[in-house]
């Protein structure tokens, strides 16, 4: 077990190499989800990730004299504070990432000088491999988050928090290995033991949730949050979890998407899913929260801009701002024309147009159009599919 001295240490060494990154009030989300909420922007990081604290401060314990160099296994965020504080230190920096990590990342951990190893499907088989080649070529394994001096280095984001915001009663922390709510747990509770630390795991990657809970739920193949998608959780932060930690949650994919999405809507901020967990286990579980002060952490913000992408347009058909309707008519000259403007005149605009003539049980004179229309929520698609009615034409969403 790491100590709150061990993380005032880690500060120490991390004092002008690592941001103190802002903890503010989001006034909106307060709003919305009846808490009042504080982000942690771990997300404007120079790597774009808290993961560089505890990298920081494990290579800053190296003799750099007699070290050949490092290597680490990561999903992304780790490998690229490894590969940027060990081109500071000056050391060899070696990453085994997952064949199947979001571009964005492996670029950046190549863009910042260290040798990048795609390997296996996993991060369970990216580690198997990393340690091959740690006994290969004598080199010092950083692991992510099974590490003394990672949980420290991580912890000092917890004191932090507690500095900007001393009444916090909450802390929602992501989990994937459990480094960051090991070290953020450890100085929370050293500071205010009445603090409430609650954990939050991808559905799809419970591991820690099944370790901590005794439950049995299944593990998938991927997640939209691949930075906390770990198999096998840390043996550290997994003692710590069970003596500080006060409850551990989960959340399904579109939790997360919705939550990213909020973000950069209201906060004009940009996470990964990892980043976005904390945020979606509170719009998950308001009730936990109301009335409360709860600190978030955005624990990064590496994410693929083709991913991006879909999650927002996955979230404006959630929203209702954009959705596909169906209009049968009849396959005359002059249809089209009068259906594009009656959804003209109802305020919508009109992104795609699909005519259907075979695959349709109607008349075959007739034809379904399918149009993808830009609206302003539910309501106004309902209202669009209205007036198509009242011009006499069948009209439903799809």
């Amino acid at each position: 077990m790491i100590t709150l001295q061990d993380i005032q240490t880690a500060a120490q060494r991390l004092s002008g190499h690592v941001l103190n990154t802002p903890c503010v009030e989001s006034q909106t989300l307060s709003q919305i989800t009846g808490a009042q909420i504080y982000l942690k922007f771990e997300n404007l990081q120079f790597t774009a990730s808290f993961k560089e604290r505890g990298a920081c401060n494990k290579l800053s314990t190296l003799d750099l004299s007699r070290c050949q160099g490092v290597v680490a296994m990561s999903a992304g965020n780790h490998a690229q504070g490894v590969a940027h504080h060990a081109a500071r230190l000056g050391l060899r920096a070696v990453i085994v990432m997952p064949q199947f990590t979001p571009g964005v990342k492996v670029e950046n951990t190549r863009r910042l000088g260290a040798e990048v190893v795609l390997h296996g499907d996993t991060l369970d088989a990216a580690r198997s491999h990393a340690l091959e080649l740690a006994a290969q070529q004598n080199l010092t394994l950083v692991h992510p988050y099974d590490d003394a001096l990672i949980v420290a280095g991580q912890g000092t984001v917890g004191l932090e928090m507690l500095q900007a915001v001393p009444e916090l009663d909450t802390l929602v922390i992501a989990v994937g290995g459990g480094g960051l709510i090991g070290g953020i747990a450890t100085a929370a509770k050293a500071i205010k033991p009445s603090i409430r630390i609650v954990g939050v795991q991808a559905q799809r990657f419970p591991a820690m949730f099944n370790a901590i809970k005794g439950s049995t739920h299944p593990q998938g193949a991927s997640t939209i949050a691949e930075g906390i998608a770990v198999g096998t959780p840390g043996v550290l932060p997994q003692q710590i979890i069970r003596s500080l930690v006060d409850d551990m949650l989960l959340v399904d994919e579109g939790d997360i998407e919705q939550a990213i999405v909020m973000l950069l809507e209201i906060e004009k901020t940009l996470v990964e899913g990892a980043g976005a967990a904390g945020l979606a286990a509170v719009l998950k579980h308001p009730e936990m929260f109301t009335g409360q002060k709860v600190g978030l952490v955005l624990c990064g913000g590496n994410i693929d801009p083709l991913l991006l992408s879909s999650i927002i347009e996955r979230g404006m058909v959630r929203a209702g701002r954009l959705a596909r309707i169906r209009v049968g008519a009849r396959d005359v000259p002059g249809s089209l024309a009068r259906i594009t403007a009656i959804v003209s005149e109802a305020g919508a605009n009109i992104n795609e147009v699909q005519h259907q003539r075979a695959f349709t049980l109607l008349a075959a004179q007739n034809v379904d159009i399918e149009l993808v229309i830009q609206a302003r929520g539910h309501d106004h698609v309902a209202q669009v599919l209205a007036a198509l009615r009242v011009q006499g034409f069948e009209a439903q969403a799809v």
